[in-house]
């Protein structure tokens, strides 16, 4: 049975709705500059609609992305996670946006809780060993529901904390911090984890760390991912 094309009853061109998802996502833009962008190009919708269509696709072009790059990862045995939680405001109250990136820098999973507890730490290791089996080690800080979690899961004695070993994910909260001033915040907990699912899975995919190659190497590692980004959007 052929698969039904999810942009089956939309009259706009699924390249047109791959490209206003992709830019809402990628870059710190409002749904208005994106209507703004798409006009220039002389293409005419609302930010509405724009609003529409990175809800709608947004989380299945997160979900290609990332589906492609488990297998790399449950391949690695050497595999070290680093764990921590941010303070954010929803709505004028706070809440905790639980976050684990691997030893490359990568986002793996992000979580958003109202509570910082035993039972919010383990919600987050459990979808991150379900999703990419258990790693050789994980670094947190001295939070003790960390450890509390690790013990109900018998994997206390993979837990690293030390004062600098923590600086890989402490660094990489800064993309979402920079999104997150030009969104003007969040007003719903289910808009912030739909938006952190689908903004760290986009950001693993461009996230080329220029700085480390030479700039003929970058030009071809950047024009390979928007290939790539190009037929994960394909219909």
């Amino acid at each position: 049975m052929t698969k039904r094309s999810p942009f089956r009853y939309f009259k706009t061109s699924h390249a047109v709705i791959r490209l206003a998802v992709m830019m809402y996502v990628q870059f710190s833009l409002s749904l208005r500059n994106v209507e703004d962008l798409l006009h220039e190009r002389g293409i005419d919708v609302s930010h509405e609609t724009v609003r529409f269509w990175w809800i709608r696709f947004g989380p299945m072009f997160a979900a290609k992305i990332r589906r492609k790059r488990v297998d790399r990862m449950r391949a690695v045995s050497n595999w070290r996670w680093h764990l921590d939680e941010v303070f954010v405001r929803v709505n004028g109250e706070r809440r905790y946006r639980w976050r684990a990136v691997d030893h490359e820098g990568e986002v793996l999973e992000a979580v958003v809780t109202k509570r910082r507890n035993k039972r919010a730490a383990s919600k987050l290791f459990k979808k991150l060993m379900k999703r990419y089996g258990r790693p050789a080690e994980i670094v947190t800080d001295r939070l003790p529901s960390y450890r509390a979690a690790l013990r109900a899961l018998g994997a206390k004695d993979k837990q690293l904390t030390g004062r600098w070993l923590n600086n890989r994910i402490e660094n990489s909260h800064q993309p979402f911090r920079r999104r997150e001033r030009a969104m003007l915040r969040f007003r719903r907990m289910r808009s912030l984890q739909l938006f952190a699912a689908v903004h760290s899975s986009v950001h693993n995919h461009f996230n080329l760390e220029r700085r480390l190659y030479r700039r003929d190497d970058f030009k071809l590692n950047r024009t390979a991912a928007l290939d790539e980004r190009r037929r994960l959007g394909a219909a």
